[in-house]
C-alpha cells in the first residue's frame, strides 16, 4: 500500500499517559552498558535504587515515547532504519513519573523508489501532575520500501560538522552480542533486531543494534568521560546514524573541548 500524505500528516498522539518507575530507569541503564563492573561506585546509582540516589541517563527520554504509528499507514515496517535522533532536556530527568506525551509528524519526503521515504518526526513531553515540560524529541527515520510514493523530495537537518583537528578524548565501548535482546525491552520490539529471518530479509546478516541503543552509549561515555557522571550537566543530545552497529562491535565516541 501506498504511502498517503495527507494521512500521515493529519496523524498524531495527543495527551497519551504514560508511567514509568525506577524499574525501567535502571534497565535502561543497564541496557547501554551501565554497571558491567558492580563494583564501580560511579555506575553503581544508575543501576541500583538503596545506596545513592538513584540517577537516570538523560537520553532514556528517547524511549519514553512510542516510536511508531499503526500499520496502516501504508509504511514497510521491516525497512524502518532510524536515522536522527535529537533530545533537548527543559530539567532534570525524574527516575519515576507519570507523563503527557504529544508526537506528530512533521513532514515526509519522497527520495525515490530505491532510497526510500524520510519521516521527520516531533514528541514532547510534560509531568502529569502540573504539566511541566520535560523534554523535547526529534527523530528522523528512513523507509526504505516506501520512497517512489510522490511526494516532494527534501531532507532532514544538516548534519552537526566534527572539527577537523584531532579528538581532545576518546571513549570506547565493545557492545554485547545479546544486547539487542536486551535493549529491546525498553519498548522497540522491532524485530529487525532480534529475528534472524527478519534480519536476513532487510539485508543484514544478523539482528543489528538500536540505534537508539548506540545512542546512549554514546551518552554514557559523555558522562563518564566529560561530566563525571553528573547527568544534570546534559541539556541537548544530538545523533545521525550513518551505518548499522553489529553487536558484538566496539563504539568509539570522539569529544571535543
Amino acid at each position: 500500500m501506498a504511502l498517503d500524505y495527507d494521512q500521515l500528516m493529519a496523524s498524531s498522539i495527543d495527551d497519551l499517559p504514560l508511567s514509568y518507575r525506577d524499574t525501567e530507569t535502571m534497565l535502561y541503564a543497564q541496557s547501554i552498558g551501565f554497571g558491567r563492573d558492580p563494583l564501580d561506585l560511579r555506575e553503581l546509582p544508575f543501576v541500583y535504587e538503596q545506596g545513592s540516589p538513584l540517577r537516570s541517563v538523560p537520553t532514556m527520554a528517547s524511549v519514553l515515547v512510542p516510536d511508531m504509528f499503526p500499520p496502516d499507514l501504508g509504511w514497510d515496517f521491516t525497512q524502518v532504519l532510524h536515522a536522527e535522533q535529537r533530545l533537548q532536556l527543559h530539567r532534570a530527568l525524574p527516575t519515576a513519573a507519570d507523563i503527557l506525551v504529544n508526537k506528530r509528524i512533521v513532514d515526509v519526503f519522497d527520495r525515490g523508489p530505491t532510497r526510500g521515504a524520510l519521516f521527520l518526526f516531533e514528541a514532547e513531553g510534560r509531568l502529569a501532575k502540573d504539566d511541566t515540560a520535560v523534554f523535547s524529541l526529534g527523530t528522523t527515520v528512513i523507509a526504505r520500501g516506501d520512497g517512489g510514493f510522490g511526494g516532494r523530495p527534501g531532507s532532514g537537518p544538516p548534519p552537526h560538522r566534527a572539527p577537523k583537528r584531532d579528538a581532545d578524548m576518546r571513549c570506547e565501548s565493545t557492545t554485547r552480542v545479546d544486547q539487542p535482546l536486551l535493549f529491546r525491552l525498553n519498548g522497540d520490539r522491532n524485530p529487525l533486531h532480534a529475528d534472524p529471518h527478519t534480519a536476513s530479509r532487510a539485508g543484514f546478516e544478523v539482528p543489528i543494534l538500536h540505534g537508539l541503543c548506540t545512542y546512549g552509549i554514546a551518552c554514557h561515555a559523555i558522562l563518564k568521560t566529560i561530566c563525571d557522571y553528573d547527568d544534570t550537566l546534559i541539556r541537548e543530545f544530538d545523533a545521525r546514524f550513518s551505518s548499522p552497529v553489529i553487536p558484538g562491535d566496539t563504539i568509539r565516541t570522539d569529544m571535543w573541548q
